[in-house]
């Protein structure tokens, strides 16, 4: 059985189109304003629209406010948000209901404390994203998307959560790699697949998908 793919990140017709003919299995949009990767509700919508039926749409948001979640559920009508920010199980619960749609809760992992307390979110999050967390010393960094990969082996011996996707640092050199160390069933991808912050590159877009969907 191969591995899922996601894209996040995305902001133009060209790479989602590349995504969606390369095999990927989810697209992300980005609605952080101080991220690289940012898009506005209206402008995800549009391309959504290229993607709706031929793969899962993702909507990235971080402590959102309810009038944001509110506008991308009516203007993109995502199949998943995904809440990167420090949500707590209750907001993630309320991300739900308000917007009829299930939540990715991303989880910033540096040690296994970190990933244990993605339990918190059981039977809340419907799924449970596990990336690296950046070094304080990291100066401008985001919540997601600095590419930088954590110690996959602390995933392992029952660790991680039943459903979950893994980030942080991936491309198509290491994903293979990292899908043998953490059988990850989803793997999530956005700096990996860049020429520049913010600025995918359809040949590596290409080839992470391959990779990863050959590791199995």
């Amino acid at each position: 059985m191969s591995v899922d793919v996601k894209i996040c990140g995305l902001s133009t017709p060209e790479t989602v189109m590349a995504a969606l003919d390369g095999g990927a299995d989810f697209i992300g949009f980005n609605f952080y304003p101080k991220s690289p990767r940012y898009v506005s509700p209206p402008r995800a919508g549009e391309l959504a629209k290229l993607a709706r039926g031929r793969a899962r749409i993702v909507t990235l948001i971080v402590d959102a406010e309810d009038s944001l979640i509110d506008e991308i559920a009516r203007v993109v009508d995502p199949d998943f948000f995904q809440a990167q920010g420090s949500e707590t199980p209750e907001r993630i619960a309320e991300i739900g209901r308000r917007s009829g749609k299930p939540v990715i809760k991303a989880i910033k992992v540096k040690t296994l404390e970190d990933v244990v307390q993605a339990r918190e979110f059981d039977g809340v999050a419907a799924l449970i994203l596990y990336d690296a967390k950046a070094p304080e010393t990291l100066k401008g960094a985001l919540p997601g998307g600095n590419g930088i990969a954590f110690d996959w082996k602390l995933l392992g011996q029952g660790n991680a959560a039943r459903s979950f996707l893994l980030a942080g640092g991936l491309n198509p050199g290491n994903v293979a790699e990292a899908i043998r160390v953490t059988g990850a069933p989803i793997v999530d991808v956005s700096s990996g697949v860049e020429k520049s912050p913010g600025i995918k590159d359809i040949a590596l877009i290409r080839e992470f998908i391959a990779a990863a969907k050959a590791a199995r």
